[in-house]
């Protein structure tokens, strides 16, 4: 998949539309405390073993994040949720 480096599109924190910079964020490790994460621990803990099938095989392709930086004031976000792809290249 073909995407711009450099996109004009909306900044939430300028409120206008301006240059922005586009590049592939790594996903970071889930939270320990998010309560599904600290249901889980509770759950495999102690002698009853794994509560469900373990996943079988990886995914073909992995998710992608893009986060838009504004030239202007520096601040970046994210213009929408991850999505899949295979192969990305950031082309001018």
């Amino acid at each position: 998949m073909k995407i711009p480096k450099e996109r004009r599109t909306y900044c939430p924190s300028c409120k206008k539309h301006r240059l922005h910079e586009v590049f592939e964020s790594k996903r970071r490790k889930a939270s320990e405390l998010k309560w599904g994460q600290r249901q889980f621990r509770r759950v495999t803990s102690g002698y009853r073993g794994y509560p469900r099938p373990l996943p079988s095989g990886n995914k073909p392709v992995k998710k992608l994040d893009l986060r838009y930086k504004c030239k202007e004031c520096g601040k970046s976000h994210i213009k929408r949720s991850s999505f899949r792809t295979g192969k990305v290249e950031f082309t001018m």
